[in-house]
């Protein structure tokens, strides 16, 4: 009973290991999405560096997809969208840090014609 037992255990396992996880499929969409939304939110001109990382990552991510290595793929995958995301966050905050800087701008000049105009009367 134990010698018959023996093969088949083996042959479960064997067939275990020689099959392939699947491919991140929804992390890779997730990533692919993350960037072009960072892309449209102008983070080429704000967030550069992490939007170069989000694609480095997402083509390790594609890169060990095809070398059926699917946990690492999906490990890259998920870099890929958080770094897509802080390019996303960080694009909002400069746009923000400008709009700021133009208010500050606006409203010296406000007080300044204020200045000058009170001064005359």
């Amino acid at each position: 009973m134990k010698s018959a037992a023996v093969p088949a255990v083996s042959l479960l396992l064997l067939g275990a290991c020689a099959s392939t996880p699947q491919p991140p499929t929804e992390s890779l969409s997730d990533a692919r999405q993350a960037i072009a939304n960072a892309e449209q939110s102008d983070a080429r001109q704000y967030a550069s560096a992490e939007l170069d990382e989000a694609r480095s990552q997402l083509s390790l991510a594609e890169r060990s997809v095809g070398q059926e290595r699917m946990t690492e793929a999906d490990r890259f995958a998920r870099q890929s969208r958080i770094a897509a995301e802080l390019a996303i966050a960080r694009t909002g905050s400069a746009k923000a840090a400008e709009i700021n800087h133009e208010i500050q701008r606006s409203t010296e000049a406000l007080l300044e014609e204020m200045r000058r105009t009170g001064d005359r009367q």
